[in-house]
C-alpha cells in the first residue's frame, strides 16, 4: 500500500491493490474500503462480452473495475453521487488502464429520470446493473462518524429508487445483480417482484456452521423464469483462512458462476 498526498476532503488518499495486486484503487484509508463485499459482487457477474454493465453507487469503482479486470471485453459506467469519490472512481479508470472502457455519471440515483439521463446514464443502455446498496435504514445501526463509511451503510432511501434507475437502465433481457444483509432479502424479493424474473439466490455464509451473512441475488428484466437457490457460498474457514473456492474468488482466478 502507497501513501498519496492529496487535497482531498476524504482525508488522507492511499492506493491499495486487490485481486492479487492486479487492481489497483485509490481509496480514502479511513471510512468505507474496498472488500469482499465488492469482489464477490463482481465475481457473481456472467462473462458479458462486449456489454456495458453499469455500477450503481459505484463509490471509488471497485465492483466495476473487478468485473472489467476479470472480463476483458467489458465496457463499465459508475454511478456515484459523492463528486470526491467520484472523481477517486475517474482517477482508478485510468489508473487500471480503463479509461477508454468506462465512464464515471456523478450524480445520485435518487434523481428524477430525466436528471439522471442528462447526466449520462440513457435508458435501455446497459446490458446489467450491479449495485452494492447501504446495508442499513436510518437508526438501523450506530452511524459511523466518517462520512463516507456513514454514507456507504445507512440508506437515506429504500431499494426502489435504486431498483428503479436499474429497469431504467437495462436492455430487455439484462441482468442485474445485487449484494445485501441475508436479513434483507425478504425486501429484495418484494423489489424484484416488479419487472423481474429468473431470481438466483447465493447464500453466502462467513463461515460454514452460521447463519448466512450476505446473500447475492441475479435477477432478469422481464423474465418469467422461476425463482431458483444457488448452492451456498463459505468466505472462510473456521480457523479464519479463505476457503479454497473464497481463496480463487479474492484472487480473481474464479469467479462465482463456477460454483453451481
Amino acid at each position: 500500500m502507497s501513501e498519496v498526498e492529496t487535497p482531498f476532503a476524504l482525508g488522507e488518499i492511499v492506493e491499495d491493490r486487490l485481486l492479487d495486486g492486479r487492481l489497483r484503487l485509490r481509496q480514502p484509508r479511513k471510512g468505507h474500503r474496498a472488500g469482499t463485499d465488492a469482489i464477490l459482487l463482481a465475481a457473481a457477474l456472467p462473462v458479458l462480452d462486449g456489454g456495458t454493465l453499469l455500477d450503481i453507487g459505484a463509490g471509488v469503482g471497485t465492483v466495476a473495475l473487478a468485473a472489467a479486470l476479470l472480463r476483458p471485453a467489458l465496457r463499465i459506467a459508475l454511478l456515484e453521487r459523492d463528486p470526491e469519490l467520484a472523481a477517486l472512481a475517474t482517477q482508478n479508470l485510468a489508473l487500471n488502464g480503463m479509461a477508454d472502457r468506462g465512464i464515471v455519471i456523478a450524480a445520485d440515483v435518487t434523481a428524477p429520470a430525466a436528471e439522471l439521463q442528462v447526466a449520462g446514464l440513457k435508458p435501455a443502455s446497459c446490458d446489467a446493473v450491479a449495485m452494492n446498496p447501504p446495508f442499513y435504514p436510518q437508526g438501523g445501526t450506530r452511524a459511523s462518524p466518517t462520512a463516507n463509511r456513514r454514507a456507504a451503510h445507512v440508506a437515506e432511501s429504500d431499494l426502489g429508487p435504486w431498483l428503479r434507475a436499474a429497469r431504467r437502465a437495462l436492455k430487455p433481457g439484462g441482468l442485474l445483480a445485487i449484494i445485501h444483509r441475508a436479513e434483507a432479502l425478504p425486501d429484495l424479493l418484494a423489489g424484484l417482484a416488479s419487472g423481474f424474473g429468473a431470481v438466483a439466490i447465493r447464500p453466502v455464509y462467513g463461515v460454514a456452521d452460521k447463519p448466512a451473512i450476505r446473500v447475492i441475488v441475479t435477477a432478469v428484466l422481464n423474465s418469467r423464469k422461476p425463482a431458483e437457490l444457488l448452492p451456498a457460498f463459505v468466505i472462510n474457514e473456521p480457523d479464519g483462512r479463505f476457503t479454497a473456492e473464497s481463496e480463487a474468488v479474492h484472487r480473481g482466478r474464479a469467479r462465482l458462476d463456477s460454483y453451481q
